[in-house]
């Protein structure tokens, strides 16, 4: 396999980064993974603007225009004789002394991760409530950051099944987001999920779902929720920008009906008609 780092293909085997990468030192990065469906890479230019406004929070310089990173990741999936690709874009503060550092960061290592994913496939998960609680996040909004433990032990809390997902409470008791993911649900036609207040990430997926409600006609609520509202649902899905929209036919002792829920149905039918061409939410 070949990976990109600072414009350069490079063997897997091959490829190093300095030992004083404060993205290694102090986890001072930021990532974005996407998916290309026959090589389309789906939403890029959000996935682009939340990576931009995060680099700017940590204060790490990007080298490279929009079209020359979309250029970068093109040339990494073609060295790699793929189109349907998982694509991680993973940038880190890059080399400085040992120690806390205040001035910004002019020298980022920009490395680009692809591996295949084959063509995209429906499916659905059972939902568990967790008993580790989401870690508050440590600025004024929550970065698709390096800080990753967090969702590593819960993921230990639920085991390496593929087909469960663990849900957060935030620190305050509230319904949070998945593992991997965010979280919604449908009430007599009525979409609902999490408020960003509530310590989540803003996903892109997430915001491509609640401008489609809108473009569909669905009202959406965001807000703080006790569990049991989404215990009392008619139907509940994940969302990712690898896993798409996954319908829950599960959580807890509730049963829901997973692929057959009809507001889900429509959201995952909209999906599906976009994926192969948008390159941002609005445009659906």
């Amino acid at each position: 396999m070949f990976i990109n780092i600072n414009g350069n293909i490079i063997d897997e085997r091959e490829a190093v980064i300095s030992v004083y990468d404060h993205g290694y030192l102090y986890g001072i990065g930021v990532f974005e993974t996407f998916r290309t469906y026959n090589g389309h890479p789906f939403l890029f230019d959000d996935h682009f603007d939340r990576l931009k406004a995060s680099l700017e929070e940590l204060q790490i310089t990007l080298p490279y225009t929009k079209l020359k990173l979309l250029d970068e990741v093109k040339r990494t999936i073609q060295a790699n004789d793929m189109v349907d690709a998982y694509v991680r874009l993973n940038i880190s503060a890059g080399s400085g002394e040992i120690g806390l550092q205040t001035e910004p960061y002019h020298s980022p290592q920009i490395i680009i991760y692809v591996k295949p994913i084959g063509e995209p496939v429906r499916k659905e998960k059972r939902g568990v409530i967790l008993s580790l609680r989401r870690n508050s996040p440590e600025g004024a909004v929550r970065l698709k950051s390096h800080h990753y433990l967090n969702n590593i032990l819960a993921k230990r809390e639920v085991g390496n099944d593929p087909s469960i997902e663990g849900i957060f409470l935030s620190q305050e008791g509230v319904l949070a987001e998945g593992i991997v993911s965010n979280l919604f649900w449908i009430k007599e036609g009525v979409l609902y999920t999490p408020a960003i207040s509530t310590g989540i990430l803003n996903g892109i997926t997430r915001q491509y779902i609640l401008y489609a409600a809108q473009k569909l006609g669905i009202k959406v609520i965001e807000g703080s929720f006790e569990k049991e509202e989404l215990f009392a649902a008619d139907e509940a899905f994940i969302t990712n920008s690898i896993q798409e929209i996954v319908p829950l036919y599960q959580i807890e002792h509730v049963l829901l009906p997973g692929l057959d829920g009809s507001v889900t149905n429509r959201l995952i039918h909209h999906y599906e008609q976009h994926r192969i061409s948008l390159f941002s939410r609005t445009e659906c």
